[in-house]
């Protein structure tokens, strides 16, 4: 009885201990983002909203939303233009498409490689997937909101929607931001990353 206690006790220490690095990690994701958008040379904000700006809105943190996804690699893809809010038409190939299960539902979705940003050293394993879900327009942005991944090295891949962030079109009508294809719509409600604007 002893030695089951000592063991449940462990455990309970090891996995406390695991989702403490883990609120860590996203806590840092989220300071960065937030560094981001509070500095005056790169910040997508308006100088009203910039002048008041602490911090963005971001879901609780929830491991759940960490996914370890089956990566299919898309062979042969020819580029594309990708549709934006505006005129722009940037290409983008399909890289690939994942699929996972989460909150019970099982979800496909493509994933996307610029083809500017593949010929840049540092963004040559760079890859992209813009998403809608059922919080899109309600308590997350209605233009939906772009996770950054890397190329795996294997066949599967870790999508962590806990660092899901709106495009800049969320902030400035400025900009021109990737609309996310319709294939790309979760069917469940993506409560994790970036809220709505404040």
């Amino acid at each position: 009885m002893k030695l089951l206690f000592t063991l449940l006790s462990v455990a309970i220490f090891q996995t406390t201990f695991s989702q403490s690095i883990y609120n860590n990690e996203i806590r840092a994701f989220q300071d960065t983002i937030n560094k981001e958008y509070s500095d005056t040379t790169e910040s997508p904000l308006t100088k009203e909203d910039l002048a008041v700006f602490k911090s963005l809105d971001f879901y609780r943190i929830n491991k759940d939303f960490r996914v370890e996804a089956k990566f299919t690699r898309t062979e042969d893809a020819e580029p594309f233009k990708m549709k934006t809010t505006t005129d722009r038409a940037p290409e983008y190939v399909k890289y690939g498409e994942v699929s996972f299960t989460l909150k019970g539902k099982k979800i496909k979705v493509n994933i996307y490689q610029s083809m500017r940003l593949r010929q840049k050293e540092e963004y040559k394993d760079y890859l992209f997937l813009p998403f809608t879900d059922l919080t899109s327009g309600k308590t997350s942005y209605g233009g939906g909101r772009y996770v950054d991944l890397k190329i795996p090295k294997s066949d599967t891949i870790i999508i962590d929607f806990n660092k899901a962030y709106n495009p800049y079109c969320a902030y400035n009508h400025k900009y021109s931001c990737v609309v996310p294809p319709a294939e790309n719509f979760i069917d469940i409600e993506i409560k994790a990353g970036v809220k709505l604007k404040n």
